[in-house]
């Protein structure tokens, strides 16, 4: 029996834990082809041996997803090893969390740059291929930072926010040329997100808080599944314990 995304081709980032990883193997195991960028090295071929027990296949670029060589390098290994691109998933990024007046100028280029720099790079690099093809899906993993103010979190929120904006744009721009985008919007997720940058052990200890990583694997999953003329633009989740 044929999966549900048998035959297509995935780009993720950030998938060295936490959604990025639940992400590459939720595409995986409907049958997609995946290929996956971190910071960190697949190391022992571990998640590409996962992702071939799913069903599909993977292979890696170990690079910063906010430099543009790494997001012309990804796109063009997508593209020779699997022939396209369908789907794009922006989910790089970093938090910190502080007071403002902690807040220094590399803080600030640290955290623009792994949310919405990485996610402009990766845009525009498969863009002129699905725009070629007329089809494709580009997803930015946001936040209810995104769409929220918070305390300390003034310069994540920031990122956050842009990445909402561009998706919205973008989904206006490139309806057009048949090529969809959505942007999610997460409450907490309990990963190692953060840990040691604002967040600690205490912050994630009622469960019933937190949504999953895999939770958001999910929802991407959901909107690649999607009929052709079905657009979903955003996607909110807040777990029920989140108070919210």
């Amino acid at each position: 029996m044929s999966k549900l995304l048998e035959g297509q081709v995935a780009v993720v980032t950030g998938t060295s834990g936490g959604i990025g990883r639940a992400t590459v193997l939720a595409l995986a195991g409907a049958g997609a082809d995946v290929l996956g960028v971190s910071r960190t090295p697949d190391k022992d071929g571990k998640l590409a041996a996962e992702v071939d027990i799913a069903g599909g296949r993977y292979v890696h670029v170990t690079g910063d997803a906010s430099h543009m060589d790494v997001a012309d390098q990804a796109i063009a290994l997508a593209l020779d090893t699997f022939g396209h691109i369908d789907i794009v998933v922006n989910n790089a990024g970093v938090g910190h969390y502080d007071v403002i007046t902690n807040a220094t100028e590399a803080l600030y280029d640290e955290i623009m740059d792994a949310s919405m720099r990485a996610t402009f790079l990766f845009c525009i690099a498969a863009i002129p291929h699905m725009i070629s093809r007329g089809a494709g899906h580009l997803i930015q993993i946001a936040s209810q930072a995104g769409i929220r103010g918070f305390p300390r979190e003034s310069v994540y929120c920031a990122a956050k926010h842009a990445q909402v904006g561009f998706s919205r744009s973008l989904r206006r721009e490139l309806q057009p040329q048949g090529i969809k985008v959505s942007v999610i919007e997460p409450a907490a997720v309990k990963t190692q997100f953060a840990m040691g940058r604002g967040r600690d052990a205490e912050f994630y200890a009622d469960d019933t808080r937190f949504l999953t990583a895999e939770d958001v694997a999910q929802a991407v999953l959901f909107l690649v599944t999607q009929a052709p003329g079905t657009r979903i633009p955003e996607m909110q989740m807040i777990s029920l314990g989140e108070p919210l």
